[in-house]
């Protein structure tokens, strides 16, 4: 049964190091969401664990986490498509390394396609995080200007037009910057 405790970096680094551990094979994985924010230090810790990895890599991934007791709720996606939006091609590539076991390597999703990705959500979790990302390190501008070069990959067209126009409602300041 998966922990309701939360995660910081330091305990995913732990857990990942045990994974190697088991590992047999290469594998990548780039943090998403909340798991990515806790790597790039702009969250203390994650309720739960979030990766996409390349399809190649996940039956030895899926293996090591099956086999390796640990009680932390791990959401894995496949190349790229997270939540409800499939991510540009290039997205291992503007990943940000954080570090490389003898057989996992562990990447942060890059922090504008963590925000687009949240919007693409959009719950209520999504929508702190993203005033977190406006706060700290991104432009209102360029996580507009990003969201509208990736609305068309999103993957429920109308019912994610209705959501990103209320968050650029909900971020009005953002919205008048852009």
């Amino acid at each position: 049964m998966p922990s309701d405790k939360k995660l910081d970096k330091n305990e995913l680094f732990s857990l990942l190091k045990v994974f190697d551990e088991e590992a047999s094979k290469n594998i990548c994985l780039v943090a998403v969401g909340g798991t990515a924010m806790t790597l790039l230090d702009l969250k203390l810790s994650t309720k739960d664990i979030d990766f996409t990895v390349p399809s190649a890599d996940k039956p030895e991934f899926d293996r090591v986490r099956n086999a390796v007791p640990h009680g932390y709720k791990i959401d894995v996606w496949t190349d790229g498509t997270i939540f409800c939006i499939t991510l540009p091609d290039d997205y291992i590539d503007r990943s940000i390394d954080i570090i490389s076991y003898k057989k996992i390597h562990l990447k942060a999703l890059h922090p504008l396609d963590i925000v687009v990705s949240k919007i693409a959500r959009l719950d209520s979790h999504d929508i702190e995080d993203i005033g977190v990302y406006i706060k700290n390190t991104i432009s209102a501008k360029k996580i507009y200007k990003k969201e509208q070069q990736q609305r068309s990959m999103f993957l429920n067209g109308k019912t994610m037009n209705t959501k990103l126009n209320g968050f650029w409602k909900t971020f009005s300041h953002a919205e008048s910057s852009v």
